[in-house]
């Protein structure tokens, strides 16, 4: 027999079993350098790793440094890794011989216990999961992706559509994993673990409009992420796997299950004991839900209105009732920078900014405390005194709106019917208005708003828009007078039904509130002095056309004929008093003009009926106006955003205030002196006795628009002004009697100064005085102004 040489060649089947052994690993290889050249598609490039795209919610704060709400496409929000980490010593953990925030413990022991020893792909799980899943076909031994492949699959999401071969879905989902592989080592390569697993806290999907571990906590446990204990971190943990299946608020059992599972796990790893395990799984889930939505929150129609600011285009004359309002509003989109401020600004890339997934942070004005002390004043005012009148007045009279015909009472209703979705739903349906109106006139289940609460009733569509035409409306506004910040804005008593925002959008009559700037004008440009005596007589005045006009009283009042002051007139809000004034000035078109100057931007007709509140105007726009007389006769224009930061923090824009002289410092004075008088002597004289003001030195005016349509009432304090609508979202609903702004409007700024002023920490106190400036002239018409004893029934607007 041959013997076998020392150092022949070996047989072809050895070699054939190495090529056999090889050939895997050499196109498997070969697959990774061709995936990640992006033969089979584009990867990541090292720009996009350093700066991963995902929408981040854009985040609103308040001057105190509170979150008022936010902007989002995925309610999203980051925290770096240092703020992840427990704030109190009892909740520290560690694994695998260092310390770790407990989010992240629960995280590394339930989905990647290896975390810290791998570079983004874990070869032993993958082994595992070719033998036991693939081969012997054991689905519950677990994945291989790694906490840094989850990571890569979220930032880069697979192709999902499902419209293909069972074949073609499953090669994609190789290239896939191919593609996972290399951004995981990408990923491992550009960042730290740290980093790496805050990344993924940050990304995931929580469930209930929760992305990123943030807005989770927020939303199940209204908590930062470090006062988060062990069992909510192993609740939150659980949830990612499946956010419906294992969600704490619709799938409790499954929850729990879930996260008994990490806090096993947990233990398992030694980031807890198993004594630990045991009383931890032992308590129930305890949540404290609040879901975010844009309805809901504080500062709802402040949000709306940042919103629609920042988002603007340039105005278009259409949407404008006059010339004079339109081109107010082209001035200010193009001298404001925050108006369009999303339009007007572009980021590195050349992009424009998008409030919805940029997460930019914005700094505003609002002192979430006094937004508070706003909210409830006027909730209060309306639940327990506007909308009982209102509801017994309707159930005495049957009549909601007054002074219509049937004809106008029907467009009112159609006209709201054509403005709610269902209209819209039933239309794009192809439903017929016969269909339509039948549909609207059959009774179903329905939510329906009330001052006590949501109420389930069954209702037919149009009368349910009937119940809310019924309920009463109100807008408020208060602004640090010599800085033009705006502290508190309340646009109307619930965003969720009723979305028309009364303080900026809406504008209505103004009534009497304009008669102070009349009054500065005749202080001003005409000599007169507070102290200057008019005769109460009724006024008639010749105008351009020919006609003769005179102002009547909204109520029985005796024209004496006696002298009085011109502050004994502005403290009762004479009408007769305004128009004597108007035909001293001569000019209405000198008194429009100086008005337009003190603040007031929004049209007014150049006639002398302008003196009695005519013309309209925003609760945002007469509080920034009565703003001038405590800024010394300047007038600042309204500021509620102060700077807006990207995502990483740096500084992108800061906002500053423009100024300009209305009046001279004596003369904004002598004007404080008169509205205190309103106060202590006329219209608004409940506003210190009803809500122990009586320290304070504060200034005032009420209006009512005419059959008392409309209820005013502004108030000046040296640190602050703020003022306060009431009214029906149509003018016809309103109230017969006792709709005076001193019954209906007032009671909400005095409640709200009340609160102010309880609290020291807003800076703002009763012994706060108006600035007195050098060489002003004291009036002392005292003696006048007792002697006539007033009523506030007189208080209102012509007929």
């Amino acid at each position: 027999m041959k013997k076998k040489t020392q150092g022949a060649p070996a047989p072809n089947y050895v070699k054939w079993l190495w090529y056999a052994a090889l050939t895997p690993f050499v196109l498997l290889a070969a697959m990774l350098t061709l995936t990640a050249l992006g033969a089979f598609g584009r990867m990541p490039s090292f720009e996009e790793l350093e700066n991963p795209r995902s929408n981040i919610a854009t985040e609103i704060y308040s001057e105190d440094g509170k979150v008022l709400g936010t902007f989002f496409v995925q309610n999203r929000s980051y925290v770096q890794y240092e703020e992840l980490f427990a704030s109190d010593s009892v909740t520290r953990t560690s694994i695998n011989g260092r310390e770790v925030p407990p989010i992240v413990a629960a995280l590394i022991a339930t989905e990647d216990a290896r975390f810290d020893s791998h570079s983004g792909i874990d070869i032993p799980s993958l082994i595992r999961v070719g033998v036991k899943t693939i081969l012997l076909q054991n689905r519950s031994a677990g994945g291989g992706s790694t906490i840094t492949q989850q990571l890569a699959k979220n930032l880069f999401p697979r192709d999902t559509v499902r419209r293909q071969s069972a074949l073609l879905r499953k090669g994609k989902l190789v290239l896939a994993k191919f593609k996972e592989w290399i951004t995981a080592l990408k990923l491992e390569y550009n960042y730290t673990k740290e980093e790496i697993a805050a990344m993924y806290l940050n990304i995931v999907e929580y469930g209930s409009n929760a992305y990123g571990i943030k807005s989770a906590a927020h939303t199940f446990f209204n908590k930062t992420p470090d006062q988060l204990n062990l069992q909510e971190a192993a609740v939150l943990v659980g949830v990612v796997n499946a956010p419906t299946r294992y969600s704490p608020v619709r799938n409790y059992d499954n929850a729990m299950a879930r996260r008994n599972l990490v806090l096993a796990r947990m233990a398992e790893a030694g980031a807890i004991t198993h004594a630990e395990r045991d009383s931890l799984s032992a308590l129930p889930i305890t949540l404290n839900y609040r879901p975010v939505s844009h309805n809901d929150g504080q500062a709802t129609y402040f949000r709306e209105m940042l919103r629609q600011v920042m988002n603007a285009r340039p105005p278009k004359r259409r949407n404008f009732y006059t010339e004079w309002d339109y081109e107010q509003a082209v001035k200010e989109y193009e001298n404001n920078p925050i108006y369009g401020w999303c339009h007007k600004n572009t980021k590195a890339d050349g992009t424009p900014y998008n409030i919805y997934k940029d997460g930019l942070k914005i700094y505003t004005t609002i002192n979430s405390t006094m937004q508070q002390y706003a909210e409830e004043a006027m909730l209060k005012q309306l639940r327990t005194v506007i909308q009982p009148k209102m509801d017994a007045q309707y159930r005495s009279t049957k009549v909601l709106f007054q002074n219509t015909s049937a004809e106008e009472r029907e467009k009112i209703v159609r006209q709201a019917m054509r403005y709610s979705d269902r209209y819209r739903a039933l239309k794009e349906e192809g439903r017929s208005e016969a269909e339509i109106d039948r549909i609207f006139r059959t009774p179903c289940p329905t939510r329906v708003f009330t001052y006590r609460g949501e109420r389930d009733t069954i209702l037919s569509p149009r009368d349910s828009i009937l119940h809310h035409k019924r309920i009463m409306r109100a807008g408020f506004v208060a602004i640090e007078p010599q800085t033009g910040r705006v502290k508190a804005y309340v646009g109307g008593p619930n965003f969720r039904y009723f979305k028309y925002d009364m303080a900026k959008q809406g504008k209505r009559q103004i009534g009497s509130t304009i008669k102070p700037f009349v009054y500065t004008f005749a202080i001003d440009h005409l000599g007169l002095t507070p102290c200057t005596p008019v005769p109460n007589l009724p006024v008639t005045i010749d105008t351009s056309n020919g006609t003769p006009w005179s102002p009547k009283e909204a109520s029985k009042v005796v024209y004496d004929g006696e002298m009085h002051p011109l502050k004994w007139g502005l403290a009762r809000s004479r009408n007769n008093y305004s128009a004597w004034i108007m035909k001293q000035a001569k000019q209405p078109e000198a008194v429009a003009d100086f008005i337009h100057n003190m603040g007031i931007r929004s049209f007014i007709d150049p006639v002398y009926a302008l003196c009695l509140g005519t013309s309209e105007s925003s609760v945002f726009e007469m509080v920034s106006a009565y703003s001038t007389f405590a800024n010394g006769g300047v007038h600042t224009d309204p500021i509620f955003v102060t700077r807006i930061e990207d995502r990483q923090g740096n500084l992108i824009a800061t906002f500053i205030p423009e100024s300009q002289d209305a009046v001279s410092e004596r003369t904004a004075y002598t004007m404080l002196t008169m509205l205190q008088s309103v106060v202590t002597n006329g219209t608004a004289g409940r506003l210190k006795w009803q809500f122990d003001l009586g320290d304070a030195q504060l200034g005032g005016k009420t209006g009512t628009s005419q059959r008392n349509r409309d209820a005013w009432f502004m108030c000046v304090a040296p640190k602050l002004v703020a003022g306060a609508w009431v009214g029906g979202e149509d003018q016809s609903v309103h109230p017969t009697y006792g709709g005076e702004g001193s019954i209906m409007a007032l009671p909400i700024v005095g409640e709200f100064f009340s609160t102010v002023y309880k609290n020291p920490a807003l800076g703002i106190s009763k012994q706060d005085r108006f600035r007195r400036p050098d060489r002003v002239t004291e009036y002392d018409c005292e003696e006048e102004m007792q002697q006539s004893q007033y009523t506030e029934e007189e208080e209102g607007f012509f007929d």
